[in-house]
């Protein structure tokens, strides 16, 4: 890629200092926000991550929780092998890639990230609430659509592409209700639950 030395020393400086400020900034926000959330189920902030990412790739490899996880690949496999320990995650290897090693949430762990899900508490979090304000003069969130362009260009498009697939599987694999974000199979399995017990209830006791 051609980099045409169109701009001054000083804006390079100038922008890469308010990047660097901006973004301390905010991740400190998040972080605080972050182990304040995941804290009452003791994970940490990698380990939470590594079981998000698990669950939305449905069989995640080391190198794909280490991109999108944005962890090098020693700390991904390392927290992920914890996860294992606990019996929240599997570790396997697939007959046609002996190579690379991945990992899958058993029962435990996924209910473990349903749990921390339904505990989910916006108000708690501090870029959330300040982003209200622009919600309510916008009518949205902010997009980051020129940070977008940016993080594609240094990750490339499959961490956009699967940044877009956990996006949409939240979108569409959970409902609201109560205020809790409630998976959308397990409402389902309640039901058919509630049916059975009624069907069970129905059946005449003999003597």
């Amino acid at each position: 890629m051609e980099n045409k030395k169109d701009f001054s020393m000083k804006e390079a400086m100038m922008f890469s200092h308010k990047v660097a400020q901006i973004s301390k900034a905010m991740w400190k926000c998040v972080e605080k926000d972050w182990q304040g959330w995941i804290k009452p189920f003791g994970l940490n902030i990698n380990e939470h991550h590594i079981l998000w990412i698990a669950f939305h790739l449905e069989g995640a490899s080391i190198s794909d929780i280490s991109k999108f996880g944005v962890m090098h690949v020693s700390t991904a496999f390392n927290f992920s092998k914890k996860l294992e320990e606990q019996g929240y995650l599997t570790f396997s290897k697939k007959e046609n890639d002996k190579r690379n090693t991945y990992v899958k949430l058993t029962d435990t762990g996924r209910d473990l990230l349903l749990r921390t899900i339904e505990d989910y508490q916006p108000e708690n979090y501090g870029i959330f609430s300040a982003s209200l304000k622009i919600r309510d003069l916008y009518g949205k969130f902010p997009e980051f659509d020129e940070l977008m362009a940016v993080i594609r260009s240094v990750y490339g498009d499959d961490f956009m592409s699967i940044l877009d697939t956990t996006v949409t599987k939240i979108d569409s694999e959970f409902e609201e209700t109560d205020r809790q974000l409630v998976p959308v199979k397990r409402e389902k399995e309640i039901t058919n639950e509630l049916v059975s017990e009624d069907e069970i209830e129905k059946v005449p006791t003999t003597t």
